[in-house]
């Protein structure tokens, strides 16, 4: 059997162990998942008028905060769902099973590609579920042609690759699961320094520079152009290089510590 093959098997065998144990155990992506949830819902109902009036053109009413604020809460919840991966790896690195791994012959990037691809599936399906409460509550995006929604489609799954490889890397440098969850926390603040909720013009002037060049903005910014048709300008660039740069420091970081001897 090829090297190539022997990867594809491995990794196959790999991800099916992770999915299992995600089914098994749901509890971690189920309250990862209600915090974005419980965000859209106090946003909106709580928060949405008052929010709606700093909007400007367009703004003032609740629906133009749903239709505004949905596309940050999708990004939103692909990092609260890396975090699980992050406590995931971090599990499996410190329960001994990694350790039995290297004993036997597997292809030894086949645990992380593994806990990758699961991962990046359990944001799609986490970012479907958000999504579906964006449109009960009344989220609408009519305007968007097919190619636009592929765009989108693929613009998610992308940022999912790299936030993946960077929780992954937070998860083998941590002792254990509670330093791990600790670690992985700006992927879940970071939507909150963002123009997730606000716009970024609506800031402090010193601020506004931090929350418009960090990963989620452009993200923000690219996925709100393609479902709202709203502009997009540099950030549809700025969001592949993101996305590209911190998947592959996050796959660099991470197959150089797993690859390392264990003391």
């Amino acid at each position: 059997m090829s090297n190539l093959a022997l990867a594809v098997r491995d990794s196959s065998t790999m991800l099916r162990r992770n999915l299992l144990h995600a089914r098994r155990y749901p509890s971690l992506t189920l309250n990862l998942l209600l915090t974005p949830i419980m965000l859209l819902l106090l946003f909106v109902y709580i928060f949405g008028d008052a929010m709606s009036a700093g909007l400007g053109d367009g703004g003032g009413d609740r629906s133009a905060y749903i239709a505004y604020i949905v596309p940050g809460l999708l990004l939103m919840t692909i990092g609260s769902t890396t975090i699980g991966t992050a406590v995931s790896v971090s599990n499996d690195m410190t329960e001994g099973i990694i350790a039995r791994f290297r004993t036997m012959a597997i292809h030894r990037s086949s645990v992380l590609i593994g806990h990758v691809i699961g991962s990046v599936l359990q944001s799609v399906v986490s970012v479907v579920l958000v999504g579906a409460v964006g449109v009960a509550i009344g989220f609408r995006s009519t305007d968007a042609t097919a190619l636009e929604w592929l765009a989108a489609f693929g613009l998610l799954v992308l940022f999912a690759l790299a936030l993946t490889w960077i929780a992954v890397g937070m998860g083998l440098i941590s002792p254990n699961a509670e330093a791990a969850s600790n670690n992985a926390l700006p992927l879940i603040l970071l939507p909150l320094l963002s123009s997730a909720f606000v716009p970024v013009d609506g800031m402090p002037g010193w601020f506004r520079p931090i929350a418009e060049y960090q990963p989620f903005t452009p993200a923000i910014e690219t996925l709100r152009g393609l479902l709202l048709g709203t502009g997009i300008g540099h950030n549809g660039w700025l969001a592949v290089a993101w996305c590209l740069g911190l998947a592959v420091l996050g796959y660099l970081w991470s197959t150089a510590r797993f690859h390392q001897d264990p003391k």
